[in-house]
């Protein structure tokens, strides 16, 4: 299992705005399928309303979703927090 970050575009209420999120998953395409899943059933959106513009591997210790840590708390607490770049 690896760390993804999926960015894209979604409308949340009467605005479409940029997301990221940080998912646990075996490769890209299932990544782009758990963060289409978690946001139909959170925000009920539509998988065809969602944009998804990248999907990219991330090293674990770089995500700050609680899912991530707790998945990956063993390999984080061995390398040490990493220093997370602002965008």
């Amino acid at each position: 299992m690896q760390v993804f970050r999926v960015k894209g575009v979604a409308p949340f209420g009467r605005q479409k705005q940029n997301f990221s999120k940080d998912v646990v998953a075996s490769d890209s395409d299932d990544a782009v399928h758990r963060v289409l899943s978690i946001f139909g059933s959170k925000h009920r959106i539509n998988r065809r309303q969602i944009s998804i513009d990248s999907c990219e591997a991330i090293e674990p210790n770089t995500s700050k979703d609680p899912i991530v840590i707790n998945h990956f708390r063993e390999q984080i607490a061995v390398a040490g927090p990493a220093v997370v770049e602002e965008e």
